[in-house]
């Protein structure tokens, strides 16, 4: 599972930043690891430097095997609570896609 990271230009997207939120997607989705190809995760704040609630959203796109990509996004106060809500709505799309995909076989 190849997993990408994009920042738009208000968050600091150096490598600790990209280890750290690869390292959250990658366990929090290690179960179905198996069927995914790639995840691109797409962290950005709506606000830009204001300070405002829920502001700092995670997009997460993950490409499976043989099917269409799936998104979901998340809004929280906090980078790790909007990557860890993407990654949480993700397990439940995924869920569902691979049970389908497995009582078709």
């Amino acid at each position: 599972m190849k997993i990408q990271i994009n920042t738009d230009k208000t968050i600091n997207g150096d490598e600790n930043h990209q280890k750290h939120f690869s390292a959250l997607i990658e366990e929090g989705l290690k179960r179905q690891e198996s069927h995914i190809t790639r995840i691109e995760a797409h962290i950005s704040d709506e606000n830009g430097s204001k300070d405002g609630a829920n502001d700092i959203r995670c997009l997460l796109e993950a490409r499976v095997e043989g099917r269409q990509p799936i998104a979901v996004s998340s809004q929280a106060d906090t980078y790790e609570q909007a990557v860890s809500g993407a990654i949480d709505k993700m397990k439940m799309s995924l869920e569902t896609i691979i049970g389908k995909i497995q009582n078709h076989v």
